[in-house]
């Protein structure tokens, strides 16, 4: 797609949202299983969306923490294959965060952890700059230009 042609596509724009929404919780569950699932005898739905595993007082509340910051490190090399603009990277990532933080009200009510609202910022803010410098690394490279001769 031409970057300088401005197309407004809603299908493009949702289904980007829902392609980054899936693979950020996909990362999120094998993250968890690995880090988390160790430690615990069941996994469930309680360590993506309650806010009351995202704690500092215990080993699993500090290994889920790592998995939802390292989720976001994740969600910002998605950004860089399905965004691919600079300029939307802030704009997907909060899009993301709103969206689990939807969910996470219909699941288990208001956050009331100052470590989940830490935490999910903090992610927020990881996934839109690193995804950010991503996406202008990539469009600061230079465009190879190979010289082709006529055998004339």
């Amino acid at each position: 797609m031409f970057y300088g042609a401005v197309v407004w596509d809603p299908w493009l724009i949702v289904s980007q949202i829902v392609c980054l929404q899936c693979l950020y919780y996909l990362t999120l569950g094998i993250l968890l299983s690995i880090l988390v699932g160790a430690r615990v005898s069941r996994m469930s739905l309680v360590y993506f969306f309650d806010f009351s595993t995202l704690t500092a007082s215990t080993v699993t509340g500090w290994l889920a923490i790592a998995g939802f910051l390292l989720s976001s490190v994740a969600g910002a090399g998605y950004i860089l294959f399905l965004i691919e603009r600079a300029k939307k990277c802030l704009d997907f990532s909060a899009t993301l965060y709103i969206i689990h933080l939807f969910v996470c009200i219909m699941y288990g009510g208001w956050p009331s952890s100052l470590t989940w609202w830490i935490v999910n910022l903090t992610g927020l803010v990881l996934m839109a700059l690193l995804g950010e410098w991503l996406c202008i690394r990539r469009e600061l490279r230079e465009i190879p230009i190979t010289r082709l001769r006529s055998n004339v």
